[in-house]
């Protein structure tokens, strides 16, 4: 009976030790973090995610994409420390972090450019921001194109209506749909349509998608009168993000509220690195800066 209780102590001893070691150190390459996205930079996160897994092999991220006005009121009611926007935290927003003694870490990672398209076959192939806003607005002329976004709740909708300074679409001349691959496949399949989508959604790696966007084309954008990009159409070129000249731009932003230095930490470091700078300079969207690269110049005589 003695020896059988020895071995019942050491297997048990073993065990612990066995799940102790299945334990992951919450660090900034350790350890779990969920990550909430605005659907619109899902794709260039699900880029960023696979390099740093890649290093890092004790980090587990889950990621829940959703329309920017829903997945807000779960970052600020949840326990969720860390969401990808196209804005900043409003005061009253980071206002609930700080009244847990939270302090809201907010960084710049990415210029998002929002893309006009168009059917092949219109013969348009350019745009003023004025027209734009006159479609907005409801005074457009008649025979004018319509617009077509992703869904009535997301952040490129936002965007616009801030710029036309409207609280509510008009009756007509623009619609919402569910996704944007499906504003892009509605494009491609009508005529007298501009869809209006993030850039990084026309070069995304999805060959589901490719057969409609070969039946697409974007439209160069002239700015307002007095606005840097008024002297003539600029396409959302990279070149033409990061120099602004092209009208439609915003900034896409990592908002940490962990409260503690853990993986969401590491990953907005990550984010901001010379490699995830250039993963964003790879998606099509402009860096938020670039690291001038070093060349090492050997005698070789």
């Amino acid at each position: 009976m003695k020896n059988i209780s020895i071995l019942i102590v050491a297997v048990l001893f073993v065990a612990c030790r066995g799940e102790k070691k299945d334990v992951v150190v919450q660090t900034r390459t350790s350890g779990t973090v969920k990550i909430l996205v605005d659907e619109s930079f899902s794709s260039i996160i699900k880029d960023q995610i696979e390099v740093f897994n890649g290093d890092y092999k004790d980090a587990a991220f889950t990621v829940v994409s959703g329309n920017e006005n829903k997945i807000i009121p779960t970052f600020l009611n949840d326990s969720t420390g860390v969401i990808i926007l196209s804005r900043m935290l409003k005061p009253e927003e980071a206002k609930v972090y700080r009244s847990r003694n939270i302090i809201p870490k907010t960084s710049r990672f990415a210029i998002d450019g929002i893309a006009l398209i168009t059917n092949m076959a219109n013969p348009d192939t350019a745009i003023t921001v004025d027209q734009v806003i006159q479609i907005l607005k409801g005074t457009a002329p008649e025979g004018s194109p319509n617009l077509v976004f992703d869904n009535a709740y997301s952040s490129t909708l936002r965007y616009f209506k801030d710029l036309a300074g409207i609280n509510e679409l008009p009756a007509k001349g623009v619609y919402t749909l569910e996704h944007n691959n499906d504003v892009i496949k509605y494009v491609a399949e009508h005529g007298n349509y501009i869809g209006i989508i993030g850039v990084n959604w026309l070069i995304d790696k999805n060959t589901e998608m490719s057969a409609y966007l070969s039946r697409v084309k974007t439209l160069g954008v002239k700015n307002l009168k007095g606005k840097l990009g008024d002297d003539g159409f600029y396409q959302p070129t990279q070149k033409n993000l990061m120099d602004a000249t092209y009208p439609f731009l915003r900034n896409v932003y990592i908002i940490n509220c962990e409260g503690r230095d853990g993986l969401g930490t590491g990953f907005a470091n990550w984010l901001m690195s010379q490699r995830g700078q250039l993963i964003v300079l790879r998606s099509g969207l402009g860096p938020h800066k670039l690291m001038p690269r070093e060349f090492n110049l050997k005698n070789t005589k």
